[in-house]
């Protein structure tokens, strides 16, 4: 019999958890179970989204059980099709290399490293010959493969689906055979790669996983928080970073939030101070105490003050004259792209010494020793060279 308050902390937020039962009779056998969470390295950052699955597996952990962690280094090579009306573009193999070498590091923001076992999906993936993909596919049918409702639709629709995007399913599926999952966690967009996993298990004569998927989390944009769409919070982030994000969650978006992000009540019923209490949870887990505190004090003196930050940081001006401006903030504030930073300039939200700045080129004496900024938190002092 396995006791209510375990099953409810294990499942806390659950969508789906199949098959009905299944998750108990694993735990009535008195064993470590193996607990399977995948996460391909699309970008170098694990996010709070991520975060939600990983606390279901922090859970399992510390009910005494052995956390898997797969980094799909070979996966993430073909891309993920969930939800997508498009193949995604094939990344370069020396930046997937790059982001696999920092999610560990990232994870353990959440996760029990003593009861953490980290795999890459390479590691079985890149040693099956032909002999054993054609083993593979023949544990499920294109017909199958045709009921999830992405390539349904695109089928369709008449768009293209790759054959390497159909194999997708079956790769994630044979993540759990080589690990010998007992239970697979993910977001509820992924609940046909779990039930996928399950078929495929059982095709190679093991028992199937428990399949256990959460909700996505929405972000502070209004979207499903993605690594690819740039709206996330990462673990690793900047402790500014991360508490000036998490304040711009709209309200109406804050419940979900205490919900999946902190999982639990906020002990304010003001609003103001339950996004602020939400904001320090998230810096002291990444960060600890002291850089809560220090991102507090930024965010309220940049923020809500409107003034600069006490430390800014100098950098040196690159070579040129004049200096083209969506290049310079790429360059020294991070801004993702230059489309990005016209749409700030166009936005108004681009300053130097205060002064909102609308040309796209500028004289190189009129940014020596500047304070530029974009946005309403990042600051840099430019430097002459």
């Amino acid at each position: 019999m396995v006791a209510p308050d375990l099953l409810s902390a294990l499942t806390r937020n659950a969508v789906d958890v199949l098959p009905r039962g299944a998750l108990e009779r694993k735990l009535a056998l008195g064993r470590p179970l193996r607990v399977k969470l995948g996460i391909d390295v699309t970008a170098p950052d694990v996010t709070l989204g991520h975060a939600v699955p990983l606390q279901r597996l922090r859970a399992f952990q510390d009910a005494g059980h052995v956390g898997v962690l797969i980094v799909g280094d070979y996966t993430t090579r073909i891309g993920d099709p969930s939800g997508r009306t498009a193949e995604r573009p094939i990344l370069d193999e020396a930046e997937i290399d790059r982001n696999a070498r920092t999610y560990l590091d990232q994870a353990a923001t959440v996760l029990d490293l003593e009861r953490t076992e980290l795999r890459l999906n390479s590691e079985w993936l890149g040693r099956l010959d032909f002999a054993g993909v054609l083993r593979l596919t023949r544990t499920m049918t294109v017909a199958r493969l045709l009921e999830r409702d992405d390539f349904a639709k695109r089928f369709a629709s008449s768009a293209p689906i790759s054959i390497s995007e159909l194999l997708y399913p079956l790769m994630q599926a044979y993540d759990s055979v080589a690990v010998e999952a007992d239970v697979e966690l993910g977001g509820n967009d992924q609940l046909y790669n779990l039930l996928a996993g399950r078929e495929v298990m059982q095709a190679y004569g093991l028992e199937p996983q428990v399949a256990l998927t959460v909700p996505l989390l929405v972000s502070y944009d209004g979207f499903r928080m993605s690594s690819s769409r740039g709206n996330y919070v990462g673990l690793a982030e900047a402790p500014e970073e991360q508490f000036g994000k998490v304040m711009s969650v709209p309200d109406s978006l804050l419940p979900d939030w205490w919900r999946l992000v902190a999982e639990r009540e906020p002990e304010s019923a003001d609003p103001l101070e339950r996004k602020l209490e939400l904001a320090r949870f998230v810096v002291r887990r990444s960060h600890g105490e002291d850089a809560a505190a220090r991102a507090e004090a930024h965010f309220t003196r940049v923020v809500r003050e409107g003034r600069p930050p006490q430390d800014v940081r100098e950098v040196r001006l690159p070579a040129g004259d004049p200096l083209h401006l969506p290049a310079l903030l790429v360059e020294t504030l991070g801004i993702a792209s230059t489309s990005e930073a016209r749409r700030l300039v166009a936005q108004g939200a681009v300053r130097v010494n205060g002064r909102v700045l609308t040309e796209l080129d500028l004289p190189r004496q009129a940014l020596a020793g500047a304070l530029l900024q974009a946005g309403k938190r990042r600051y840099v002092r430019l430097e002459a060279s």
